[in-house]
């Protein structure tokens, strides 16, 4: 449904919203991207302090909030001076949609 741009790297875990709206978190991308999966376009980008994120799903009272984990596997100790949170999971509140349960 979408062909990832050169920077968007390598598909990973997914989920989809209440807009029937696909989010992709793009190992080696540093990124969540939001798809269309009706039109193939990207609607959103949400960049993240690390390169290897790993999958994404909503969650929260209302699942509004997006949590996105992070690898940090192969990384040598200057990579991981460079990105100190690899490994870790992320919150993401603003987003403007919700999950599904």
């Amino acid at each position: 449904i979408y062909r990832l741009e050169k920077e968007e790297s390598i598909p990973d875990g997914m989920c989809i919203d209440t807009e029937g709206k696909l989010w992709v978190a793009c190992y080696d991308g540093g990124r969540v991207i939001r798809l269309d999966p009706e039109t193939g376009k990207r609607l959103q980008t949400v960049k993240l302090p690390v390169d290897k994120t790993t999958s994404c799903c909503f969650g929260g009272k209302d699942y509004s909030e997006m949590y996105v984990t992070s690898a940090s596997d192969g990384m040598d100790k200057e990579w991981l001076s460079r990105q100190p949170q690899a490994g870790g999971v992320f919150k993401i509140t603003g987003l403007g949609v919700k999950g599904v349960p």
